[in-house]
């Protein structure tokens, strides 16, 4: 008994060592993002880091209701052309500041203001922002603008610190200042992003970790290893044909839900000189391709049937739906026909760019041997994520396949890239008649005329084609099963509120 008593105390400082250990959740990323600025960014990549790092005024939740984050309430006046924030108190940003009304009027400015801003057409018709109490902050809009509430759920909701307002781009990302659980401690390009707790996080409750580490995998088995193995305790996307090994595998678990997103490729119609190809040029290539393409079969070879074929910005499940124009058929003798109405009875040759995860790499494969029997011989290019982005945004690409994540309102997947001279618009598309259903569709706050006029944007998107709808993916996070409160949402972001390491 002696000897255990004199053993005690050591066992004691042992177990308090260990428990005050600092705790690291590690999370696993297909790509790297592209800046962490979220008035520029635009990959899902860096949504998930902002998701840790910088809260929005408005949050969703699983049933993609509007939950309070930094604003604690909101209202409509004026017949919708003014929305009333109420801020919460005692928010501080990460270099000090405070939160206070003045605080969000420059962050909001800073959206709608900044050259190249990817947030303004999110917020569309807003003009004026004022502050008019200490917690209280005005938007007066030209008229009426249904989506604006889902747009603050998003990235152009994230407020950041007045001191770091003034600057853009790499000078911001190096320094971020925003109002979330954690702050940036040091980024490795295509490596990793590493996060430490703000000791002064308003909800600091809700944070049961110290350190978060985002690895960049872009190899989906390799995600799948590093899982299993123990070296990530999340990964933002499980493979579907890594479902089965995963689900057997009693040290893991799978969380999924249904998507808001979509895949598609995107089409370089009017953007500098690499638009001047049959696939930009032509309609009835474009159609052509779109028709040598069996999406069921795709999803099936690909995904192993996971995944929701589809030919909209929503998948064929949505109530946005437009039901009458449903996914068209694979059809090889009317693409053919096509391509020599067209002017190409031989074999044409076209690019397309892909993303480096192997997901992507592997769905091209099976489009390309598609298109191969339509007479079409499709090059692929297989690129990083966020250099794809910037091609993209710079003209520098024929066609591309990308996803959107998407949104609450039918307005944020279509337009920032439908809309002529818009941000997000990589591939300059512009069309007088979808112009003006788009902007019904988001003046409009009646849901029949609303729906009406997204009916005829489709009608018109479907016909010149800019961009080929190709599927709709589930969320499937994988988590260790010591991962405590981990949540699914059809966003696909990760929060890291309430997760804790057993």
């Amino acid at each position: 008994m002696r000897r255990l008593a004199a053993l005690l105390p050591a066992l004691l400082a042992a177990w308090i060592g260990t428990a005050a250990a600092q705790t690291t959740l590690r999370i696993g990323l297909v790509s790297d993002p592209d800046v962490l600025d979220p008035t520029l960014a635009r990959s899902l990549a860096g949504r998930q880091v902002f998701a840790a790092m910088c809260d929005k005024l408005i949050d969703i939740d699983a049933e993609l209701r509007f939950v309070p984050q930094l604003a604690t309430a909101w209202r409509w006046e004026e017949e919708g052309r003014v929305l009333v924030l109420t801020l919460r108190p005692g928010v501080r940003f990460h270099d000090g500041a405070e939160m206070d009304a003045g605080a969000v009027v420059t962050s909001l400015r800073r959206h709608l203001d900044t050259p190249g801003s990817t947030r303004r057409g999110e917020m569309g018709p807003v003009r004026e922002v004022t502050a008019t109490g200490p917690l209280e902050v005005r938007l007066r809009l030209e008229q009426p603008f249904a989506p604006l509430l889902a747009a603050l759920s998003d990235r152009a909701g994230i407020i950041v610190s007045p001191r770091a307002a003034s600057r853009l781009n790499q000078d911001f990302a190096r320094e971020p200042s925003c109002a979330g659980p954690f702050r940036l401690v040091r980024r490795v390009a295509q490596d990793r992003i590493d996060l430490e707790r703000f000791p002064d996080y308003w909800d600091a409750g809700r944070i049961h970790v110290d350190r978060v580490s985002y690895r960049i995998i872009t190899d989906s088995t390799v995600m799948a290893a590093n899982l299993r193995a123990g070296s990530l305790e999340i990964v933002e996307r499980v493979a579907p044909t890594d479902l089965g090994e995963m689900r057997a595998d009693n040290r893991v678990r799978i969380i999924g839900t249904p998507s808001l997103n979509s895949v598609y490729i995107a089409v370089n119609v009017a953007n500098g000189p690499r638009a001047d190809n049959p696939l930009g040029r032509d309609r009835r290539v474009r159609e052509a391709l779109e028709l040598a393409i069996d999406r069921q079969a795709l999803v099936q070879v690909a995904f192993d049937g996971q995944y929701l074929p589809g030919n909209q910005s929503v998948s064929p499940r949505s109530p946005n739906y437009v039901r009458s124009l449903p996914i068209p058929a694979r059809n090889l003798d009317r693409a053919r026909a096509l391509l020599r109405e067209a002017g190409f009875p031989g074999r044409l040759r076209l690019r397309m760019s892909v993303p480096n995860t192997s997901e992507y790499t592997q769905a091209a494969e099976v489009v390309q041997a598609m298109a191969a029997e339509a007479g079409i011989d499709l090059e692929l290019q297989v690129i990083e994520v966020a250099t794809l982005l910037r091609q993209w945004t710079a003209g520098d690409f024929e066609s591309l396949v990308i996803a959107w994540s998407g949104r609450v309102d039918l307005d944020g997947n279509l337009w920032g890239f439908n809309a002529c001279n818009e941000a997000l618009n990589g591939g300059k598309y512009c069309s007088p008649e979808a112009d003006a259903a788009l902007r019904e569709g988001r003046t409009s706050v009646e849901p029949a005329a609303r729906a009406a006029a997204y009916e005829r944007v489709m009608r018109v998107l479907l016909a010149d084609r800019p961009y080929i709808y190709l599927w709709h993916s589930q969320v499937l996070h994988g988590a260790v099963a010591r991962a405590e409160g981990v949540r699914a949402l059809p966003d696909g972001l990760i929060r890291v509120q309430d997760v804790r390491l057993r």
